[in-house]
């Protein structure tokens, strides 16, 4: 039971919140209860939405919760609504539904379409100027509401309204001066849909590693942990700029580019993408998948036999089920990546993974593990620390701090330690001022463990490694 201080304490954070990022906060516990995630909408969007319908703070009430299920039942297409939306635009009816909307261009018969992949429509007739207005329909779609009619010749878009933070970095890093540390930690982890009194500070810590990838460009991670301890809810309901993969054929033309439409794949069109239950999927051609991966995460090229070539800033995030023993530790034969599909655990693939975050140290999801006061939105949250990505400064000041020591270093750790750390500090400390004591406890000595777990599995598997020092050690200057 939370005392009486603690919900002081709570309540205090929330009001701080609340005044400091006006409009832009919700209170975690009136997602679940709406019910809207179950309609297949994603908490960046169901936050919105609620936001938009019954602003508020506190649980949701009976009369709230209605209008909510209402305007779902109205708006929200099921799977099963295809064919009776279609219906009623053969009608003349207009349509207004809240989904997901991408655009496609066709060079060749110069045309664009409104892609509708939720509703069965994928032609449907835009005005021009609409993808000028939102460039993120030609990368990766944006959720919206949509007016849809019948024109006779097709169905066309009559009017769009996107979901769409909007992110001053410069304010987001001043905000972070209106709290302690430990409040802003409290802060990242509520926003995340975590209860920060459920966890331990070592476990809090692995929580918040989880959002590296999102604000670190190209900074490639694996997780292993075991099943019900959040590790794809949380990618798949933070932001339409990341890729959760759970499911069907990976292939190269799906992750690279497809050499006969020449249409880039997911790590040219997303900011992270994320293969959960990676030893669960079915990889074509794993050869070419694990060769075009190394040369990608060595320097951010994607390529397939020389045919197209573009960069990108993508991170890639690989997660696992790991069995535990009863002393909760994973149960492994000579390394961890055994869980991986063998062509995966090339040590040369691995050696381009920046950090093994080791999953099992959480404890898995209870009820109180989730977030039961206000935090910051999910759509703004997660645009905010992808537009931390290009905060050089910081990646600049652990560059300059960080220097591996001793007998051998590799100089691969080295690089992979201050990006992490770098990491660590926007998500942390994003107005650049840290003590000497935080900068080692918040951000290098993570940065060192997750490291560190990724160099075991290559000291290991092959003996070429060994040349090198073994353990990472690190001066701070």
């Amino acid at each position: 039971m939370t005392s009486a201080s603690s919900m002081d304490a709570i309540e205090a954070l929330a009001d701080k919140a609340e005044a400091t990022f006006p409009g832009l906060v919700i209170d975690k516990r009136r997602l679940p209860m709406s019910q809207l995630q179950k309609r297949g909408v994603p908490a960046y969007v169901g936050e919105w939405l609620l936001d938009t319908l019954v602003p508020g703070r506190g649980p949701l009430t009976p009369e709230e919760a209605q209008k909510v299920r209402d305007w779902a039942a109205k708006y929200i297409p099921g799977p099963d609504d295809q064919e009776i939306i279609k219906h009623r635009l053969l009608q003349g009816e207009t349509i207004k539904a809240l989904t997901p909307l991408q655009v496609e261009v066709n060079l060749n018969r110069g045309t664009r379409n409104g892609k509708l992949s939720l509703l069965g429509i994928y032609n449907a007739a835009i005005s021009e100027d609409l993808p000028t207005i939102y460039p993120d329909l030609l990368r990766q779609g944006m959720w919206g509401v949509v007016e849809l009619v019948n024109t006779g010749d097709g169905v066309a878009i009559q009017s769009f309204r996107p979901m769409q933070a909007t992110i001053n970095v410069r304010l987001f890093k001043e905000a972070r001066r209106a709290f302690t540390r430990d409040e802003w930690l409290r802060l990242m982890l509520i926003s995340m849909g975590y209860a920060p009194e459920a966890f331990t500070e070592a476990e809090q810590i692995l929580l918040l590693a989880r959002l590296l990838p999102l604000v670190q460009k190209n900074l490639h991670l694996i997780e292993l942990a075991p099943k019900a301890t959040g590790k794809s809810y949380f990618f798949e309901n933070i932001s339409p700029r990341v890729r959760l993969v759970s499911g069907g054929n990976v292939t190269p033309a799906v992750l690279f580019v497809n050499n006969a439409t020449g249409q880039w794949g997911l790590l040219a069109r997303y900011a992270v993408v994320v293969l959960d239950e990676v030893q669960t999927l079915k990889f074509e051609r794993p050869e070419e998948v694990v060769g075009g991966l190394k040369g990608y995460l060595a320097n951010g090229k994607l390529t397939r036999g020389g045919l197209h070539e573009t960069s990108s800033d993508c991170s890639f995030v690989m997660l696992a089920n790991i069995r535990l023993d009863e002393n909760q530790q994973p149960i492994v034969g000579r390394v961890l990546v055994e869980h991986l599909p063998p062509f995966l655990q090339e040590t040369a693939f691995l050696d381009r993974i920046k950090g093994l975050l080791p999953g099992w140290k959480i404890r898995k999801l209870s009820k109180e593990a989730f977030a039961n006061s206000v935090g910051l939105k999910a759509d703004f949250f997660g645009d905010a620390l992808l537009a931390l990505r290009d905060d050089l400064e910081i990646d600049q000041y652990c560059a300059r701090r960080i220097r591996l020591r001793g007998e051998r270093p590799y100089t691969r750790n080295e690089g992979a330690i201050q990006s992490i750390a770098a990491g660590m500090m926007k998500i942390l400390f994003p107005h650049g001022e840290v003590t000497d004591w935080e900068f080692e406890h918040f951000c290098v000595a993570p940065a060192r463990e997750l490291r560190q777990l990724v160099w075991d599995q290559l000291y290991q598997l092959d003996g070429e490694y060994r040349q090198w020092d073994y353990r990472i050690d690190c001066d701070i200057i």
